[in-house]
């Protein structure tokens, strides 16, 4: 049995777990879903948070509390890729194996930030409805803060989840950061020690925010030791498909060690 640590995606929080939790424990895994900063039930306002290191310090804090001799699958959804590479470089000896769902996967040679920079040129390619990006930076510059709408989230995120959990996710939806000034920096990721963790991707074919031939892309440029695919699901697959999700993780729970 497994230790799974599940960290979420810009906006989102420990609560869109809850499915793949169940089925997870069910299967005698143990399962720490967390909320980043001003996240979830984090008692931290999004203003609050000056750097990536504020955002992903409730992860950071739970990895260096872990028994010295236990190591834990991390899986990170969207944006939560990012914080989840940052613990990868910073904790390698406490992980068996780092699991992208969807998410933005960096690579060693270049800034993280040329991950999420890829994202943002397909979407401002689209209409973004009522997507809520802000430009504290100006214009000119990558969006600093994001908020989905109901319509975007319909359209783009939730199209293919029950009806549930989208009424869920809009009562606690919260807004997020991007930090791109943070993952701009050129030294955050080494191959010594972020690049020696197992990573696994985990595609979403029917994805409308992280598309399917982006989600290609980051494995392409950062080759992975696995990959899995799962058909029908939009970017909210713990919603669209929690099970095939839970079998996936279950797979990676057998093969790493």
């Amino acid at each position: 049995m497994k230790h799974f640590v599940l960290v979420h995606g810009i906006c989102h929080g420990a609560w869109c777990w809850y499915k793949v939790v169940a089925l997870l424990k069910s299967a005698g895994h143990s399962v720490s879903p967390l909320d980043l900063g001003a996240s979830g039930i984090n008692p931290k306002k999004i203003g609050e948070l000056t750097s990536m290191s504020d955002y992903a310090q409730p992860l950071m804090e739970f990895i260096a509390s872990l028994p010295q001799e236990e190591k834990v699958v991390l899986v990170g959804h969207s944006f939560g890729g990012i914080s989840i590479s940052l613990a990868m470089e910073r904790y390698p000896q406490k992980i068996l194996a780092g699991v992208y769902l969807t998410a933005f996967m960096p690579n060693h040679d270049s800034s993280p930030g040329t991950r999420v920079q890829e994202f943002f040129n397909g979407v401002m390619e689209e209409s973004t409805m009522d997507f809520q990006l802000s430009f504290d930076d100006g214009p000119e510059n990558p969006p600093t803060g994001a908020l989905f709408g109901p319509n975007y989230m319909l359209a783009k995120v939730y199209q293919l989840s029950p009806k549930e959990d989208i009424e869920l996710a809009k009562t606690v939806l919260r807004p997020g950061k991007w930090f791109m000034k943070d993952l701009s920096k050129e030294s955050l990721l080494t191959k010594d020690k972020f690049g020696s963790v197992n990573r696994v991707y985990i595609v979403c074919q029917d994805d409308l925010l992280i598309k399917e031939r982006l989600q290609k892309w980051y494995i392409e440029h950062n080759p992975t030791g696995d990959v899995k695919v799962i058909a029908g699901a939009d970017h909210m697959p713990m919603f669209s498909k929690p099970n095939e999700v839970f079998k996936c993780l279950q797979e990676i729970a057998e093969k790493y060690n």
